[in-house]
């Protein structure tokens, strides 16, 4: 059987070009040039890949550990008793495999994804007005660690995606809460994808893969992810290359929604999560993401030099651009 890529160590800082290791630690407690380098870093990694791996963060490996297992005790249980949690792209509860297709951005539209997920939000603010958006989860009676587990990690995240949206603004020359101030009451959404084994799917039809190249909709993912045969992929300069994989680290992307905010100085690229792997017939991986958004009415226009780019996009609120987006990837 051929060997998996090896994984690396965070004391590793650079090893791939354009897919740095960037450890937040140095913004946490660093001097001012130390922060400013953290954030010319970002900056670099967002220009080159729109992707970075993050070291530092503190979120601690157990959590994320028991919640994998908690999510994978939900997938484990009978059809007939997850198909009571069902729901649609962008509701609460479990989307079965088949569900959705990233693929059908494309032209001609291509087949579902390889997957299944349990999916979780914000339930938002003290009074919400909009119950799509900020909607109440749906926890299974049967493993209510799943629910505490995931209220302790989301929050994490929470915290976690304001930081990084604090050194993305310096990193653009802007005061650091200028993000901070536009997601106060932003949605987001939390997805446990389960990516199920070669024996279980059988081979995969052409052109269909476990998650489907696709850019994402919003603003910033944190993904925790597994390494293995069918794994991350990312397309850069028109090749796709596997995403490294650093022990504790979580990997960072920008969505479509930030690239546009600034006026593509930023990428958000097109990555793919491979199909289920000859070389590892019982290979099965977990991914935890997390995507944090802007608010729903916030006007995303351009930011111009020396901020933003020179790409110029018509205005559009957060809600607008994302509803289009869920909608074309509903099955």
């Amino acid at each position: 059987m051929p060997l998996a890529p090896p994984a690396l160590t965070a004391n590793e800082e650079t090893f791939d070009m354009s897919i740095p290791l960037i450890d937040l630690s140095a913004w946490r407690a660093g001097t001012p040039d130390q922060r400013a380098a953290v954030a010319g870093s970002v900056d670099e990694a967002l220009r080159t890949s729109g992707f970075l791996l993050l070291a530092g963060h503190g979120v601690p490996p157990a959590l994320r550990t028991d919640l994998r297992a908690a999510a994978s005790a939900f997938f484990a249980l009978p059809t007939d008793v997850r198909s009571r949690y069902r729901t649609e792209v962008g509701g609460r509860g479990w989307i079965p495999s088949g569900a959705e297709a990233n693929a059908f951005v494309d032209q001609p539209p291509g087949p579902a994804d390889l997957k299944e997920t349990w999916t979780a939000g914000w339930d938002g603010p003290d009074t919400p007005d909009d119950p799509d958006w900020f909607a109440p989860n749906v926890w299974p009676v049967e493993l209510p660690d799943l629910e505490h587990l995931a209220a302790d990690y989301t929050t994490r995240m929470r915290l976690l995606a304001g930081e990084l949206v604090s050194v993305f603004a310096t990193a653009l020359g802007l005061p650091d809460r200028w993000f901070t101030d536009r997601s106060g009451q932003a949605p987001h959404s939390f997805n446990v994808n389960r990516y199920p084994s070669l024996r279980e799917t059988g081979a995969a039809a052409e052109g269909q893969y476990r998650v489907a190249p696709h850019t994402d909709f919003g603003m910033v993912t944190i993904l925790d992810r597994q390494p293995g045969y069918g794994g991350l992929q990312v397309e850069i300069d028109g090749t796709w290359v596997d995403a490294p994989y650093v022990e504790d680290a979580f990997t960072i992307n920008i969505g479509d929604l930030l690239a546009r905010w600034v006026g593509d100085r930023w990428r958000s690229t097109r990555h793919r999560v491979l199909p289920p792997p000859a070389d590892d017939a019982d290979e099965e991986l977990v991914s935890l993401i997390y995507f944090f958004e802007a608010d729903l009415d916030a006007v995303v226009e351009p930011l111009g030099p020396p901020h933003g780019g020179p790409s110029w996009y018509p205005p559009v609120t957060t809600r607008q651009y994302l509803e289009a987006r869920f909608a074309a990837i509903t099955v």
